[in-house]
């Protein structure tokens, strides 16, 4: 004979252990504190970085390192920051939380910028006075490969999947095309003059090499490996030889870019489909790098003879803060989340 009253009570009383652990958790969710999101900020002049809070839009820390630091990257899981210190040859690795510089990387001569595997290891560094990029292991401090370029090589391109990287070469005027498992150089595209910075779109598909000189935007066809779009600007007021791209940003959704164009102190905000300049926005002088949040919500740019960095609404399409920070600031980098 079935007696369900007894089962019925267990499994409501079960049931209700359940709703009451899930709330308990969903309470202790809402009650930890969110990650803070950290921007990071190398001071070429200053060898300092200087650390920002996001949120609140200032400066919480400076933190001394190297001799000229320039480029600038956050490690994988955030704990670790890892910066070119390009005139002790060297890279310094900061722990984020202390600030102190916990150990120093072979890197190569005259480190100027680079670029971490989507693994986190290896980091791939162009080597400015030596003419080649440096392959590191970060874990073992060991060069993995040294792979001859172009004359002063400092942009760093890396494909979504890690496979192909991309180094610029500032006085051969090459994008370089370097495969990243046998460290080969498998193809030479020629851009406009003094190219500085690489940038991949998210499906891997494009890439946008700025060129400073030139006063250009190369968009490559990555397969085919032809430049497809030279994107100039022109600027109400300002000369043409002012126009000096250099820092280039995607949007995740393909979307737009964000270029930043050096001593005429604007960001140009470019359709990503048409190629069109959609807008010019003024920020500090001789702007240099840009990077995003995670969320890509806000944009930081480097402005190096006004020392300070300019916060970019994305959406909005306009710029809400500077925030003055050390001695030239050349690189930015962003905490993961």
């Amino acid at each position: 004979m079935r007696r369900p009253g007894p089962r019925r009570s267990a499994l409501s009383a079960g049931r209700s252990g359940l709703l009451g652990a899930s709330a308990a958790l969903a309470a202790a969710l809402l009650a930890a504190p969110a990650q803070a999101t950290t921007v990071y900020v190398s001071n070429e002049k200053g060898n300092s970085v200087s650390v920002i809070d996001a949120e609140t839009l200032k400066v919480t820390a400076t933190w001394p390192v190297g001799r000229r630091p320039r480029g600038i990257t956050v490690g994988k899981d955030g704990s670790l920051l890892y910066v070119c210190a390009s005139d002790d040859d060297r890279i310094d690795v900061l722990d984020t939380k202390t600030g102190k510089i916990v150990r120093s990387l072979r890197s190569g001569p005259d480190p100027e910028q680079f670029i971490a595997h989507p693994s986190g290891n290896p980091l791939y560094v162009a080597n400015e006075d030596d003419s080649q990029v440096t392959v590191l292991d970060i874990e073992k401090n060991k060069v993995v490969a040294e792979v001859p370029v172009g004359v002063e090589p400092e942009g760093m391109g890396l494909s979504p999947d890690g496979s192909i990287l991309v180094n610029t070469s500032e006085t051969t005027n090459m994008a370089h095309f370097i495969d990243t498992k046998t460290f080969q150089v498998i193809d030479n595209v020629l851009v406009d003059a003094r190219p500085r910075f690489a940038e991949f779109s998210q499906d891997g598909k494009w890439l946008w090499v700025s060129a400073e000189v030139g006063g250009t935007v190369s968009v490559i066809d990555v397969e085919t490996r032809k430049v497809v779009k030279k994107i100039t600007f022109k600027i109400a007021g300002v000369t043409d030889e002012q126009i000096q791209p250099v820092g280039v940003r995607l949007t995740r959704d393909g979307t737009k870019a964000f270029i930043a164009l050096g001593p005429a102190n604007r960001v140009a905000v470019v359709d990503a489909k048409t190629y069109e300049v959609q807008k010019y926005l003024p920020v500090g002088q001789r702007v240099w790098q840009l990077a995003f949040t995670p969320d890509q919500k806000l944009l930081f740019s480097t402005n190096g003879t006004s020392n300070d960095v300019s916060v970019i609404d994305v959406e909005a399409l306009k710029v809400t803060k500077s925030i003055p920070v050390g001695l030239l600031p050349w690189g930015v980098a962003v905490s993961p989340q």
